[in-house]
């Protein structure tokens, strides 16, 4: 058996204040494909409480992973200085968690804004710096808005953002100081408290229409009131910091330097060589569930983004022969780039209200590219469990189970 196989049949939960840890064992079952019998390994290997992620992480993203979920498989699988890849990176969770344990890295996302949201944290600016720039953005009240956002923002809050986005838009050159006011504006956009620059809305890891929020702030009989946009953007950057000591704002530093960007299609990623990645640990988009592209528009909207590209560049595909599809194609790309006794933590949910099981899907696709698959790793947490361990009904939508398929490359 592997070393893999024997970590995770042993595994215990440790440091966790949690009741129940003592209670943390190892269940295995196996699914078959082509004479191969896949071990399924379910226990609790990593909650939200154990061992407390970074605060430099919180930047809400709709359908994104703990930090936690890379943090087991970068440090069981990789060694300092080796490189480890996101090809759907979204808010960089990947990313930032392999530079806090002294990796370096690359994240990929068709859509830009992943890098708008990610890059500023790893090269974080101390809070005096963010505090004396944003005294230097002067308000300009003769700038108007090219769309209607006036069911989301009051006038003066409107000129404000107006003001800071004009700011970033025509500055010939940012520098990381300017990156991270941009990226704290663009996470504050819109939210439900009022630590966002709007009126009440929907979560903060989505944006409505203008007409459904015409239509909420009509149910709830709200008005958009006033926002200190610059107060709000110095809070969050005091809570994204705290944790940021000397030490770590240095590691971070150093490993982005050595570390890469990437705006790419995922089945195309031709810029990163051949056999350099030590570990991609990710997850794609699932079939129908959600809509990236939707979710972002006002987003895009404070970024100068083009919408409308960026939508016809996201797959989204409601039948899994073309979800098989696009995601063979990526692993044709993650075999190239993946060295030798390289590793693949391919992280899919149970969707359709578990009539749909998506690891098996990549199981498959993996084997067919080349790769040896290690298993199936289910983090099942203990509010998450129910009598049938393979059928989890607690939930009528969405991802009940965090599911990995471990792969390896002979």
């Amino acid at each position: 058996m592997s070393e893999i196989h024997n970590y995770l049949v042993n595994f215990k939960l440790e440091n966790d204040n949690s009741m129940f840890a003592e209670e943390s064992i190892t269940n295995i079952d196996y699914f078959k494909f082509d004479n191969n019998n896949i071990p399924r390994y379910i226990n609790e290997y990593w909650t939200a409480k154990q061992r407390q992620a970074n605060s430099i992480h919180e930047i809400s993203y709709r359908a994104c992973f703990k930090p936690q979920l890379p943090r087991f498989f970068i440090e069981l699988l990789t060694n300092e200085e080796d490189y480890i890849y996101d090809p759907f990176s979204g808010r960089g969770t990947t990313a930032i968690e392999s530079a806090l344990l002294n990796r370096n890295f690359y994240a990929n996302d068709v859509n830009p804004l992943s890098i708008v949201l990610s890059k500023p944290r790893t090269n974080p600016p101390k809070i005096e710096d963010i505090i004396d720039r944003l005294a230097t953005i002067k308000y300009d009240d003769k700038l108007s808005a090219d769309i209607d956002l006036t069911m989301f923002y009051e006038d003066n809050t409107l000129n404000e953002i107006l003001s800071i986005r004009n700011y970033l838009l025509t500055k010939n050159k940012l520098d990381y100081v300017d990156e991270w006011i941009r990226m704290v504006a663009t996470n504050r956009l819109t939210g439900h408290s009022k630590g966002f620059f709007s009126v009440y809305t929907m979560p903060p890891n989505q944006a409505v229409t203008q007409d459904s929020q015409i239509k909420i702030n009509q149910k709830r009989n709200q008005t958009p009131e006033y926002r200190n946009v610059k107060d709000i953007i110095i809070k969050k950057s005091k809570d994204l910091l705290k944790d940021i000591t000397p030490q770590i704002r240095e590691n971070l530093y150093e490993h982005s330097q050595k570390s890469y960007f990437v705006n790419e299609d995922a089945r195309q990623t031709y810029s990163i060589p051949d056999n350099t990645i030590s570990l991609t640990v990710t997850s794609p988009p699932f079939l129908d569930v959600v809509q990236y592209a939707d979710d972002n528009w006002l987003r895009c909207w404070f970024n100068n983004i083009d919408y409308n590209h960026i939508a016809s560049k996201i797959v989204v595909t409601k039948k899994i022969e073309e979800w098989n599809i696009f995601i063979k194609n990526v692993f044709l790309q993650l075999f190239r780039i993946t060295k030798q006794n390289g590793y693949v933590a391919f992280e899919v949910g149970e969707v359709r209200n578990g009539k749909v099981k998506l690891d098996e899907n990549v199981v498959k696709i993996g084997i067919e590219v080349g790769f040896d698959c290690q298993g199936i790793l289910i983090n099942e947490q203990i509010f998450t469990k129910t009598s049938n361990i393979w059928g989890v009904n607690n939930n009528n939508k969405g991802t009940n189970t965090n599911r990995i398929v471990i792969f390896r490359k002979r």
